[in-house]
């Protein structure tokens, strides 16, 4: 679901030298969004060192209190206005899910189409996001469950491309990383929407039931029944004889890391754009759902669409997942599919509001499985706020790297962005000297 699919080019609003990114291109140098050029500090970045960012003092703020900034009381104080420590984080994790695309091969004319650039161990430092103290442990692939028809093998290879490398697992190892988190990090992060075959996924907006193994702990604890997006659960579930499901690639992966780290202070964190930001959330969920002695289960969503209903959002609550969905309120992907009910109608056996709508249009679309929730807490953000992104189309609303600006310069709801902020102390001062 990344509109980027569209054979566009999107100027960019930060500095000159930043690349232009298109459909099929990666750029040759390195975006990092996490330190600031001098000459436009709310939108241009520069090239990193792994570590640098972070001073002794947020260094050791985080390690005494990574768990406050892994959601354990839903980042309760800390998104409005955004705390500096946490905007740090949420933009660390998005570079883990810019190299997902900068890793993937989008040519379909390349006979590597749909498949990793990088080899696995070379991957994060190849993508050029700079130094993470991560090594990817496990590349994953999606496999779409649509039934093709036959005639449809005539036609270009990259139209039938059934599996494809959706993204990877990575442990952090460096002793000086995992000195500053406070603990052993693990990573899985998700690319968005690439080839055709998952565009036609995400067009399967119906809502279809959990399959039995992974939604049997939640009928039994609850007796409620969770639903999700047909086409996100394919993706996350089909497999072929030659690749395995998404599902059994995370589980068997994860259950590795659970025996050699799991007498040590562990997360997991689970981060994607678009596509990559639902299936992050079924996996934050499967993961919960299937081991018992899972660590804390976090996911740090960019630009997401709604995945599941009523039923799995309180499902997820109960398991303790906790989900940070950065959100662009001009993006239209984070609006889709389907209604939205109530969020203030948390009873599980209450009748479902969709707001805005008659009683008669709600019964038609609750009948016709369209009917959402969304899940964990919000950061809500607009392009149109932003001084340098509120003329940009609708591709660039949606874009990664337009959420990792308007994180690196948002403020707080009363005051958006940086560059307002800093007007507003200029007049302030202003007013006091007239006063004097």
């Amino acid at each position: 679901m990344r509109l980027a699919a569209i054979a566009i080019t999107v100027k960019p609003c930060t500095s000159p030298t930043t690349p232009k990114l298109t459909q099929y291109s990666v750029p040759t140098t390195a975006i990092n969004p996490l330190k600031l050029n001098t000459e436009n500090p709310e939108f241009s970045w520069t090239p990193l060192k792994h570590g640098s960012l972070f001073t002794h003092s947020s260094s050791a703020k985080l390690a005494r209190n990574w768990m406050e900034y892994q959601g354990m009381n839903n980042w309760d104080g800390l998104l409005d206005p955004l705390d500096d420590t946490l905007r740090s984080e949420i933009l660390r994790y998005g570079q883990f899910v810019e190299a997902a695309y900068r890793s993937f091969d989008f040519d379909p004319s390349s006979p590597t189409f749909a498949t990793c650039k990088f080899p696995k161990n070379s991957l994060l430092t190849r993508s050029c996001i700079g130094e993470t103290g991560y090594k990817p442990t496990k590349n994953l692939r999606a496999t779409c469950g649509i039934q093709l028809p036959r005639w449809i093998d005539r036609g270009p290879s990259w139209l039938s491309t059934q599996s494809s490398w959706i993204g990877y697992v990575a442990v952090c190892q460096d002793k000086e990383e995992i000195a500053r988190l406070g603990r052993r990090d693990v990573v899985i992060a998700f690319r968005g929407t690439a080839t055709c075959l998952e565009w036609l996924e995400n067009l399967r907006a119906t809502l279809t039931s959990l399959p039995d193994d992974v939604a049997n702990v939640c009928l039994k604890r609850s007796g409620c029944g969770s639903m999700v997006e047909s086409g996100f659960l394919s993706l996350y579930t089909s497999g072929t004889a030659a690749c395995p499901s998404l599902q059994n690639m995370v589980r068997e992966e994860i259950g590795r890391v659970l025996e050699m780290y799991g007498d040590e202070p562990l997360s997991l964190t689970i981060t994607g754009h678009s596509l990559g930001a639902a299936l992050a959330t079924l996996a934050a969920h499967d993961i919960n759902s299937t081991f018992s002695n899972a660590p804390m289960v976090t996911v740090i969503s960019f630009g997401g669409p709604r995945v599941g209903n009523q039923s799995f959002r309180c499902q997820l609550e109960r398991s303790g997942t906790k989900i940070l969905r950065i959100v662009n309120s001009d993006d239209l992907i984070t609006k889709v599919p389907g209604f939205v009910i109530d969020n203030n109608d948390m009873a599980d056996k209450q009748a479902v509001n969709v707001a805005g709508l008659p009683s008669w249009v709600q019964k038609r679309v609750v009948d016709s499985q369209l009917v959402y929730a969304d899940v964990g807490q919000e950061l809500r953000l607009s392009s149109k706020e932003c001084p340098h992104l509120s003329k940009g189309g609708v591709a660039t609303c949606h874009e990664l790297s337009t959420y990792l600006q308007l994180v690196n310069g948002f403020v707080s709801s009363n005051c958006p962005f940086r560059a307002t902020a800093r007007r507003v102390l200029s007049k302030h001062r202003r007013e006091k000297l007239a006063t004097l």
